[in-house]
């Protein structure tokens, strides 16, 4: 599969790099064709590995990721353009993040919105499908680095077929064991605002390396 993946930053170039591994050709996208991290990301991926802005990979993937930061998140999607995502599922895994005061952040979406949704709204040919914004990129592609990838990861969306689709991904692909539907893209409200609590979970264990399981 092609697939484009928006933000250079270690996420992006994380998920970038195992769906190299796994087969698919990747665009790395940034706001400049002549990055020099997504250029050198490119050679040491290989031949299925290129680059370019943020509209050349959204209309390069058949399945896009935005890895962006939160705070620039819909201005990268601008970026892209709308005619390069419609009809595309869009993998959110952005975050509501707000550094303008230090650490720890505050969350600029929240309550009765989020970032998802705001995506969604903004982009609406557009498959938002939120997920994998509540653990370190490391574990996003290698859950088996954490009790042996028995956790859970959650998904938002309002296309079923889509979040099937990312579902099949996750596990088929990436590793993982247990996927959480939570419902439409109201409910990516609910793991945004994780977020502050992983964000203390990680200064208080020392490493990101973690993740939730849900007992039953």
């Amino acid at each position: 599969m092609k697939i484009g993946v928006l933000g250079t930053g270690m996420v992006g170039k994380t998920i970038a790099s195992k769906l190299v591994e796994l087969g698919h050709e990747v665009k790395l996208g940034s706001r400049s064709a002549t990055h020099e991290g997504a250029a050198a990301w490119t050679k040491e991926a290989g031949e299925k590995a290129s680059n370019g802005t943020f509209a050349d990979a959204a209309g390069f993937g058949e399945l896009v990721f935005n890895c962006t930061n939160g705070a620039g998140a819909l201005d990268a999607l601008r970026a892209a353009g709308a005619k390069n995502l419609d009809g595309k599922i869009l993998v959110d895994v952005s975050n509501p993040l707000d550094f303008s005061k230090g650490m720890p952040p505050s969350l600029f979406a929240g309550n009765t919105d989020s970032l998802g949704e705001n995506i969604q709204k903004e982009f609406p040919g557009a498959k938002v499908v939120k997920t994998l914004n509540t653990i370190n990129a490391n574990v996003m592609v290698d859950p088996a680095r954490v009790a042996g990838g028995d956790h859970d990861v959650f998904m938002s969306g309002n296309d079923a077929e889509a979040k099937a689709t990312v579902q099949r991904l996750l596990m088929e692909q990436f590793g993982w064991k247990h996927v959480i539907d939570l419902g439409d893209i109201t409910t990516a409200r609910g793991t945004e605002s994780y977020l502050p609590l992983w964000l203390r979970l990680w200064g208080a264990l020392g490493n990101a390396d973690f993740n939730v399981k849900v007992m039953r």
